[in-house]
């Protein structure tokens, strides 16, 4: 078996109830079993949105390899970023019309982590990908209007680029599959490295941090 078909051969656990990211990977030709990670996620408070992002999706799959006898589970999380705030998932439809509001008109940035942890080996890998996203201004019966579908209820910065709020965005730098909840690309280069059993791929918060810093300093001077 060629190296990229062992990739599709794997028994994958996505550690999400994210049917955003289920349907991601299906799409991506991969068979998976979900068994959600009931992490507190506020538990976790990070200072930059790449650790953030990373401790928390590692966070997430640990906590399901712990019942994982054989596989590999995905950990994943997103955010959304504006003015150097790290924006979650809206507590109730206030909130979420808050969101949109500081979102319109301007660029905002998509941080999602991804993290691999290999059972029973214990063997783990992390990455992440940001996206620049850029609102055109929002009138506040468009605002009223997408709040009441309920959708942003349960999206990082309020909003799903899949859904209805697809109009509220006018241009995109990077990974549009990024901000809908998964980087397909960077996660399949990572899952190949991974696979390389003679590759020691480590956990992006402790062993890239040269590269994250890279990645930190295009986007401040976009």
């Amino acid at each position: 078996m060629s190296e990229h078909a062992e990739i599709f051969a794997q028994k994958l656990i996505l550690a999400s109830q994210s049917p955003r990211r289920a349907q991601l990977l299906s799409l991506a030709g991969f068979a998976f079993e979900i068994r959600p990670s009931f992490f507190d996620e506020e538990s976790i408070k990070e200072s930059s949105p790449e650790k953030h992002v990373l401790r928390l999706s590692e966070a997430k799959a640990r906590q399901v390899a712990e019942s994982v006898e054989q596989g590999i589970v995905i950990g994943a999380d997103t955010i959304v970023v504006v003015d150097e705030e790290i924006l979650g998932k809206p507590r109730d439809v206030e909130e979420a019309k808050k969101m949109l509001r500081r979102l319109a008109g301007r660029f905002h940035q998509v941080y999602t982590g991804f993290a691999l942890v290999e059972m029973p080996s214990q063997r783990m890998a992390s990455d992440f990908e940001v996206t620049l996203v850029h609102f055109r201004r929002l009138a506040e019966w468009e605002i009223e209007r997408y709040v009441a579908t309920q959708s942003p209820l349960d999206k990082a910065g309020a909003y799903g680029i899949q859904d209805q709020s697809a109009v509220f965005a006018d241009r995109i730098e990077g990974c549009f599959y990024n901000v809908v909840g998964f980087p397909l690309s960077k996660f399949y280069s990572t899952m190949i490295d991974f696979m390389s059993k003679d590759v020691d791929v480590k956990s992006s918060t402790t062993g890239t941090r040269d590269q994250i810093g890279r990645r930190d300093q295009k986007i401040r001077t976009f």
